[in-house]
């Protein structure tokens, strides 16, 4: 990390946080705390200004092939600002048709380009890749609501990780290996994982101050002329290796594989190289329904297949537990009570939100199989599986 980076990396730590917090208490104060206009003006400047004389040098710096590591987070750091400044409406894509922040726009795109990834901060800048110094990592605020979702973000992310891993390793052993069942049962574990650490946040998060002081952060902002959507909890491999692994989803149909052209430069180029490579890859839910009938009788059959269901079961809760818990409760519920004027700036993933609601509920019955008639789904298939379970064990 060069002096310049170091200095804006401690901006960030720091006064940045300080400024954020101190335009969310303003904000705060009012019955409409969805409006930011006209509110805390010389602080917004300030922001803005102290950004931008840190930047400046960075820009003139150039690329210093220190690495990806120090490239990928001077790219987050200088994406939060961007975000911020989207936050509090410095800047408004819809209203623009290029990007007032130049020099911010001109590094990130910079950066972005040389990595291979997209010019904006991503889930990973405050998540899996987020290196705290003495005990705290970078945020945007002190909120304590803040803390708690990306604490538990982080964990939830890790653990659809650890799952992944499993679930991928299969592919070289076969669904019949002795340690196929244990691959599957770390699965498992880490989708329990996932299930706890959404349950503490559910129970731990408060509602009006996500919706109003943390997802506003993670708005689509412009990065030059372009605009790009914000950051999504769901922009790593490993829950879409799942996905396809498990064979709950599929590659080939347009609207999975438009969510994975959107999501490629959002990840880490591992996850991207990880995903292309699982996209290419035959599900293990095939590999179980093309075995031959002389085998369901078998001990590993019987063993495998059984715990392959559970693991799908348990990939479909945690998609069930986001989308009727996390996505109504803290944003379809809250939506329903804000002014008009700002039904258009909800999602961070840029359509309107109805839309957005109803491709996620979609995704929600992929992943847990469910019976419909409009999409394709796994329920039949996993009721087959289930039968040969059954007939064997009735039997």
């Amino acid at each position: 990390m060069t002096i310049n980076s170091r200095a804006f990396d401690d901006w960030i730590r720091t006064r940045f946080c300080d400024l954020n917090s101190e335009l969310e208490a303003l904000y705060w104060q009012q019955d409409d705390k969805a409006n930011v206009l006209g509110i805390g003006d010389d602080i917004k400047h300030t922001l803005k200004e102290e950004g931008r004389q840190l930047i400046v040098p960075l820009l003139d710096e150039g690329n210093t092939d220190n690495g990806f590591d120090n490239a990928f987070d001077l790219l987050g750091n200088v994406g939060l600002y961007m975000a911020a400044c989207r936050r509090h409406e410095i800047t408004e894509p819809s209203q623009e048709v290029s990007s007032p922040l130049i020099e911010a726009s001109a590094l990130a795109m910079h950066i972005g380009a040389s990595i291979g990834v997209t010019p904006r901060f991503a889930t990973a800048h405050l998540t899996t890749h987020n290196k705290a110094i003495n005990g705290r990592y970078k945020c945007f605020t002190h909120l304590e609501d803040e803390a708690i979702f990306i604490d538990y973000n982080t964990k939830g992310i890790l653990a659809y990780k650890r799952a992944a891993d499993a679930i991928i390793k299969i592919q070289a052993i076969g669904i019949s290996h002795p340690i196929t069942a244990d691959l599957l049962s770390a699965a498992k574990h880490g989708l329990k994982d996932v299930i706890e650490s959404n349950k503490l946040l559910f129970a731990k998060l408060d509602t009006d101050r996500f919706f109003n002081c943390v997802r506003p952060y993670y708005k689509p902002y412009r990065v030059g002329k372009e605009v790009y959507r914000g950051a999504n909890a769901g922009d790593f491999a490993g829950i879409n290796v799942l996905d396809l692994q498990l064979g709950l989803c599929f590659a080939n149909e347009p609207a999975y594989s438009q969510m994975l052209v959107d999501k490629f430069l959002y990840m880490m180029p591992e996850d991207q190289d990880m995903l292309r490579e699982c996209m290419r890859r035959k599900s293990l839910m095939d590999e179980f329904l093309e075995t031959t009938p002389d085998m369901h009788a078998s001990n590993w059959y019987q063993k495998n297949t059984s715990l392959f269901l559970e693991v799908c079961k348990l990939h479909g809760t945690t998609a069930i537990q986001h989308h009727n818990q996390l996505v109504e409760r803290y944003i379809a519920k809250p939506s329903a009570n804000i002014a008009q004027q700002h039904l258009d700036k909800i999602t961070a993933s840029g359509p309107p939100l109805s839309v957005l609601l109803e491709e996620l509920e979609k995704l929600r019955d992929r992943r847990a199989a469910h019976q419909r008639d409009d999409i394709r789904t796994r329920f039949d298939d996993i009721k087959q599986l289930k039968s040969r379970l059954s007939e064997f064990k009735n039997g």
